[in-house]
């Protein structure tokens, strides 16, 4: 059984097998240019003051007492980034905090805005629950899922691997 956090879910949404590669402890992001330049604008953020919050198996950017936050380089994939704040609030709402979702991008590419709100609602957790069954099937799979060579893929610490 798998250990599901943020990230599992964020991966899931965006391409299952980075995600099924990830859950399996393969980590090739360590040598990506994206994900170091996506790491160092998290820390600027959490400089000023915005520590990370570590509650079980979620690390929230931050928790005020309206909002769990996440903080993004960009919003090339706001979908998985939207589960993946719903996935924290579905996991605090367990721990009797309730609280709606907001997502800090850094760069404003596809989207209109740079900041996005996620209204809690009582569709969350069957929305979580649902996925969290597809990526325990996921998990179970012997071999990762066929390569989806889309354009997302240019960027992505997997793309090597899954070009061999």
């Amino acid at each position: 059984m798998v250990k599901i956090t943020g990230t599992i879910i964020n991966y899931y949404l965006h391409c299952k097998r980075q995600c099924w590669l990830f859950m399996k402890k393969i980590n090739l992001e360590d040598n990506s240019e994206e994900v170091r330049i996506g790491r160092v604008l998290h820390e600027n953020k959490n400089d000023s003051g915005n520590s990370e919050v570590s509650i079980e198996n979620i690390k929230a950017d931050k928790i005020t007492n309206k909002y769990v936050v996440e903080y993004k380089k960009s919003d090339a994939d706001l979908q998985a980034t939207i589960m993946q704040v719903k996935y924290y609030m579905y996991i605090l709402k367990q721990k009797g905090i309730e609280r709606d979702g907001k997502i800090e991008v850094f760069e404003k590419n596809k989207q209109k805005s740079k900041i996005h709100y996620i209204k809690n609602n009582d569709t969350i957790t069957t929305e979580i629950e649902k996925i969290k069954k597809e990526i325990e099937n996921l998990y179970n799979m012997q071999s990762p899922p066929n390569q989806q060579q889309e354009s997302k893929c240019k960027k992505c610490a997997y793309n090597d691997y899954c070009n061999l």
